[in-house]
């Protein structure tokens, strides 16, 4: 339990520090050497939506460390209590979704190199192994539920269910901010809306594999 929780702390703490590091890149003395017009110009380290998805990664941190809590509690609170062992096909499932991590990493390096070309294609491989992803976890349930461990079964196969939809929820819901991503590539918008669009879900991919392989090893050896 104290390892699961440590590992979330961290990833908490990641989270806190990412929009820590961009305010500490800011240098205001640069800024007031230039002219208002120049100043203008300047990208903005710290701005409304990166802090927005710090509080959310804070949020859903603080979240799932609640979770795990009530899992190790319900565990050691009575016999009915049964390990269920989970599919191999999580494996594959985790696999696949550090390949969509990568696949927006791509997308990143190019939007910050100003490859317009490269980010579309990038973005169309990190959202398609994402829905492989989801599907993968679809047909790991049918084959929970396939062995005999029903959502009702007992509390062991509730957490399971639970864990993997929560986080699954999650997925989904970067998916939408991922539309939105690409298209504005389709669109031509410009680099600058482009590559902030682009390292948000970045970042987000990153956090939610971060979190997968915490919650991976929570089912797998408890």
């Amino acid at each position: 339990m104290r390892i699961t929780l440590i590992f979330l702390a961290i990833l908490l703490g990641i989270s806190l520090a990412w929009i820590v590091r961009q305010t500490i890149n800011v240098r205001p003395w640069i800024a007031q050497s230039l002219g208002p017009a120049e100043s203008d110009q300047m990208p903005k380290p710290v701005t409304a939506v990166r802090l927005g998805l710090a509080v959310l990664l804070a949020v859903i941190t603080s979240f799932f460390m609640l979770g795990v809590s009530s899992y190790f509690m319900r565990m050691e609170l009575g016999r009915d209590w049964i390990p269920v062992s989970p599919p191999a096909l999580l494996w594959f499932n985790t696999g696949v979704l550090v390949l969509a991590s990568a696949a927006l990493q791509w997308a990143w390096s190019a939007a910050r190199r100003f490859e317009m070309e490269r980010i579309q294609p990038a973005l169309l491989a990190g959202g398609g192994l994402t829905l492989v992803f989801i599907g993968g976890q679809a047909v790991a349930w049918a084959q929970m539920q396939g062995s005999g461990h029903f959502l009702a079964g007992n509390p062991a196969s509730s957490f399971f269910y639970l864990i993997t939809a929560l986080h699954a929820v999650h997925v989904l819901g970067g998916l939408v901010a991922w539309v939105r991503t690409l298209g504005k590539v389709r669109r031509g918008g410009s680099p600058e809306r482009i590559g902030a669009s682009v390292e948000l879900c970045t970042v987000y991919w990153h956090y939610l594999l971060l979190l997968w392989l915490g919650l991976f090893g929570l089912l797998m050896f408890t």
